[in-house]
């Protein structure tokens, strides 16, 4: 840049006394030129890379959250407002109405972000009489759902109430929390565990220390105290959380957030606190990024149940949530509180009851089950061990499971959806439903195969043994963890293995390969989960700890109930875990729909009288004309300014040539004076590796033509004036270089066929990047489109990316170092060379076939010849 002064004083002549602008006043001006249109193409470049990331995103099936995307939509705006406001600069007064396109397209992706559910319901607390499945948004799904068996279905539920989540909101606004946690997470690496399990700490303290609004605790209070009124005892309450999004269909958050048993009406405001807190776990933060939940789209709805001293409780599925085809009830039930299933801590009894009337226990498991959850002297719950006798004995007998089975189909056909229930047997044997949520059901797919159709040996048989949790097979090493400080060190891809299926471990189903524990069973919060993420799960496997070692590589078979040494290839073809879990998620739908106002390019020919300001519907749109019309302002500036035979060179290349460069900062070897520039005189990186590869092979001429490619080329002549020689049109210009040390720009039209490449090579590889456009052509249109595609498949053999619109290629390779970029530009000028006129042999296979295979050897051929070039 700061040599522009000195390298284009040969562009301007000095100027007679007749009025004609100073030379000295216009090497200013186009050095300033120069600078926004600098500006504007790394403004371009940013934008199209933010554009690719965006689509990436979409289809790639990686977590990602909000911040991104906000940042995402930042950052292209940003760049679209620098490119929008140097093009301005370029051209005063011409390109106002850009800036109305660019505000218009602004605030439709300010609205998508910004759009929040409203809630008019003003309630903070609402009685369980009064709830059903209409309330989701205020109350939560589980709450919402347990409202609405117990108040239509008429199905026995311990009485309650809900803190709404309107509730939550005025908790949160009260201390102005929302607004710093945000700022924490705007700037947080979403995949740096350890900083992440930092940052949950603080936040959950910080709302744990907040106060509550006086109003709110006072609405909570009276709750309790009519709740006690109404059973005319003192009561403790089961404080769950019932945040929106919770329990609902494929989203269980099973686990996820925390639960406060036994909890009396003098600590209950503690308890809702502790709660709300645990919206920002680990386990919940990255339950949300792997499922795409908004942060601001979880309202933590509370809900607040009376305790039942249970004798015995557990959980029901309607159906088997590992094979669909299996329409059984299953009944997993221990002694005491049913959390000593979903935490799986305590080997439970298996009840499985059949549809068919009359209901009967088809299989039975009785396992030992060696302690039992209590409710607390105080609050919270206790551990009791049992005695052997009373560990062997079932916790429910046949009648019960018959009754809690036929309460189970109740609610699926009240539903119409498989159903996961949470169910309590009282001290006086009454049955009470706790929740219940649509159960997560897995795919299983077909021609599964076991060890013996595979052919595998029995000594690399390591484990068999357990109950599948989550179906599926999967390789890697073994880890095995004991804390929640192992969370942090886990690998990408390692074999979970960890001695209780505890829910805190679903914060790595998103990195894990497989899990597999010693305690634990297909009803489980982690087994749920595990359901959801597609993650193989084998549960309840004694002793498997003992039996592997940490690092070991391992094959886990979740369904046939077998570990293996080393990597089982046959059993793993079987199964695909590459399951989208963001697609259609409220994160990954937002994405989708302000990359409609982003990514999708509508404006492609620049010489059509469409290509205005008022036609840019996406920021895409603006990058495209932006960058169009700044080429279109450097070039047209020295014949504004009478010039334009000076402004350029003609490129003398063994003999004068139809190609003119207009050197822009750096590109010539030396100050160059008269009309030609000779090769060796130029110094552009970019535009000489475009020359060599189109030079590198003589042209053999164009293809010979039969009838219909004739009659297809004199059609589309007669039909468009702009493609016969003679008529003045845009098409008629020369071949333009623009270049500089590292950049360069080419608009080319050989014979039909119009070409524009752009490229920026140097060493620093981030910034690297070569861009191309071929349109054109005399033939019909779908000869044009067959030799798009043509090229298409030639450039993708060498790691471009490409798109067809139409007959319009739109190709970029970016981000690789100099040698690698240039072997790109060769290609595209052998390309731009030796694709002319082929349209015309399109509809000829043999000749396309002929032409693709001589292609394709050329390139090779050269690419071997530099590199050979380089070695000597």
């Amino acid at each position: 840049m700061g040599q522009v002064l000195d390298l284009i004083k040969g562009f301007f002549p000095r100027k007679d006394k007749d009025g004609r602008a100073n030379a000295e006043e216009l090497r200013v001006d186009f050095r300033a030129r120069y600078h926004h249109f600098k500006l504007i193409l790394n403004a371009n470049n940013r934008s199209l890379q933010i554009m690719a990331d965006l689509e990436k995103t979409l289809g790639s099936g990686q977590p990602f959250g909000m911040s991104f995307v906000k940042a995402a939509c930042t950052a292209v705006s940003v760049n679209l407002f620098q490119m929008v406001k140097n093009l301005r600069e370029l051209g005063p007064g011409k390109y106002d109405e850009l800036s109305e396109s660019y505000n218009r397209i602004q605030r439709r992706i300010d609205r998508l972000l910004t759009e929040k559910r409203r809630v008019k319901d003003e309630r903070l607390i609402i009685p369980l009489g009064s709830i059903d499945r209409e309330m989701v948004d205020l109350v939560g799904a589980k709450m919402a759902s347990i409202g609405e068996i117990r108040n239509r279905i008429g199905v026995p539920v311990p009485d309650g109430f809900a803190i709404t989540s309107v509730a939550y909101e005025r908790f949160m606004e009260h201390n102005d929390l929302q607004p710093e946690i945000d700022r924490r997470f705007q700037s947080m690496d979403m995949e740096d565990m350890e900083s992440l399990y930092t940052l949950s700490a603080e936040v959950q303290q910080l709302i744990i220390r907040a106060d509550m609004p006086e109003d709110l605790q006072k609405a909570i209070i009276n709750a309790c105290l009519a709740l006690e009124q109404a059973e005319g005892r003192e009561i403790r309450l089961a404080v769950r959380s019932s945040a929106l999004g919770e329990d609902s269909s494929g989203t269980s958050f099973a686990g996820q957030y925390r639960t406060e048993l036994n909890v009396g009406t003098e600590e209950i405001l503690e308890a809702y606190k502790e709660v709300v807190a645990s919206k920002y776990s680990l386990p919940a933060i990255t339950y949300r990024l792997n499922r795409g939940f908004r942060d601001e789209d979880i309202a933590m709805g509370v809900g607040c149940l009376v305790m039942l001293n249970a004798r015995a409780g557990g959980v029901i599925y309607s159906r088997s949530p590992v094979d669909p085809g299996d329409d059984s009830i299953f009944i997993n039930s221990v002694w005491g509180l049913p959390e000593s299933v979903v935490d799986g801590s305590v080997a439970c009894d298996l009840f499985v009851v059949s549809r068919k009337r009359p209901m009967g226990v088809i299989r039975k498991e009785i396992n030992v089950k060696e302690t039992k959850a209590v409710l607390g002297s105080r609050d919270g719950i206790s551990r009791v061990e049992l005695s052997r006798d009373m560990g062997e004995i079932p916790s429910i007998d046949e009648e019960q499971a018959c009754i809690l089975a036929e309460m189970a189909v109740r609610i699926e056909d009240y539903y119409t959806l498989p159903q996961d229930i949470e169910w309590a047997v009282d001290p006086e044997g009454v049955i009470y439903i706790l929740q219940c949520r649509p159960v997560q059901q897995m795919e299983t797919p077909g021609g599964l195969q076991n060890e013996d159709s595979i052919g595998v040996d029995e000594d690399v048989i390591l484990v068999r043994g357990g109950v599948t949790a989550s179906r599926g097979t999967a390789w890697g090493p073994v880890y095995l963890a004991d804390s929640g400080a192992d969370i942090l060190k886990f690998p990408e891809g390692a074999i979970l293995v960890v001695q209780q299926a505890h829910p805190r471990w679903a914060s790595l189903l998103s990195r894990a390969a497989a899990v597999v524990t010693e305690q634990g069973g297909i009803a489980g919060h982690l087994a749920c989960v595990a359901r959801e993420f597609g993650v193989p799960a084998l549960f309840g496997v004694k002793g498997v700890r003992d039996l592997l070692e940490s690092g070991e590589t391992v094959t886990v078979d979740a369904g046939g109930l077998i570990i293996y040494r080393g990597k089982i290839e046959p059993l793993l073809i079987k199964w695909d875990k590459a399951r989208n879990l963001m697609k259609g998620s409220p994160v990954h739908e937002i994405l989708e729909k302000v990359s409609r106002h982003i990514v999708p390019l509508n404006l492609l020919d620049p010489d059509s009288p469409d290509f205005i300001p008022a036609n840019c519907e996406t920021f895409h749109d603006i990058t495209r004309f932006v960058h169009e019309k700044a080429v279109h302002e450097m070039f047209s500036f020295g014949k504004d300014h009478d010039f334009s035979e000076k402004s350029s060179k003609q490129l003398f290349y063994k003999v004068p040539m139809q190609w003119w460069i207009l050197n822009l900062d750096d590109g010539f070897k030396e100050e160059i004076e008269g009309k030609y520039v000779r090769l060796e005189q130029i110094v552009s990186i970019p535009m000489l590796a475009f020359w060599d590869g189109f030079v590198a092979v003589p042209w053999e001429g164009p293809p010979a033509v039969d009838g219909k490619g004739f009659m297809s080329v004199m059609f589309q002549s007669t039909r468009n004036t702009a493609l016969t020689p003679g008529i003045r049109s845009p098409y008629a210009d020369r071949n333009y270089f623009m270049i500089s040390r590292n950049y360069c720009n080419l608009n080319s039209r050989l014979g039909y066929h119009f070409s524009t490449m752009e490229a920026l090579v140097s060493e620093r590889i981030s910034e690297n990047y070569v861009s191309f456009q071929f349109k054109g052509g005399a033939a019909d249109h779908g000869r044009r489109i067959k030799r798009a595609l043509f090229i298409k498949e030639i450039l993708e053999t060498y790691d471009f990316r490409v798109e067809i619109r139409e007959d319009n290629l739109i190709a970029r390779v970016e981000h690789h170092e100099m040698g690698y970029m240039k072997e790109r530009l060769q290609i595209l000028g052998y390309l731009t060379l030796h694709t002319r006129q082929l349209d015309m042999i399109m509809a000829n296979h043999s000749e396309v076939r002929y032409y693709k295979n001589k292609m394709e050897r050329d390139i090779r051929d050269m690419l071997t010849r530099g590199e050979n070039s380089q070695e000597s």
